[in-house]
């Protein structure tokens, strides 16, 4: 009941694979380029950013941000404290966050503490969990179909006679 049978031996047979059929299963599983998705950033416990923190993929919270947090998937750290607005795919709190978040899933670790209003499709909440605020469930809070997109400023055409002057630019530039 338990030994190999009939359909075992050609499992067993894969597991003896030679090195070139290793290497094309590693090529087929490895070919195509990371996705954005797996894209890991992280801010440390030492650092503090002001501003608004715009990307894709997985970004990790374990100093300080005052400002916006746009990514995919945002994980905030025990110790970490976000003031500002979060829009994620999925979101895990461990610290500090004051402001509105919109995600799609969203879990309070027993060590978060939240302050403001929470638009989710599912929301877990953990024993110890401090939690302030307004609760609204929403079946697609954020669109997973499209991507985070930044808002770059494109640069400005323009040109510098030879007085210093700007030719172009909007409000002027003086060296």
């Amino acid at each position: 009941m338990f030994g190999n049978s009939k359909g075992d031996t050609a499992d067993t047979n894969n597991r003896d694979s030679s090195p070139a059929q290793e290497a094309e299963r590693s090529t087929v599983a490895h070919s195509a380029a990371p996705a954005a998705s797996e894209t890991n950033s992280s801010i440390s416990s030492g650092l503090s950013i002001i501003g608004k923190i715009v990307g894709q993929g997985k970004l990790g919270i374990f100093g300080h941000v005052e400002g916006e947090v746009h990514a995919s998937i945002v994980q905030i750290g025990d110790g970490a404290h976000v003031e500002g607005d979060i829009v994620a795919e999925e979101l895990t709190i461990g610290g500090r966050v004051k402001g509105t978040i919109r995600a799609n899933r969203v879990k309070l670790n027993s060590t978060a503490v939240v302050e403001g209003d929470i638009l989710h499709r599912s929301l877990v909440v953990e024993e110890n969990a401090r939690f302030e605020g307004a609760s609204r469930r929403l079946e697609d809070v954020v669109d997973t179909s499209s991507r985070v997109k930044t808002n770059r400023q494109q640069p400005q055409a323009g040109s510098i006679d030879g007085n210093g002057k700007a030719n172009g630019a909007p409000g002027g530039l003086n060296l």
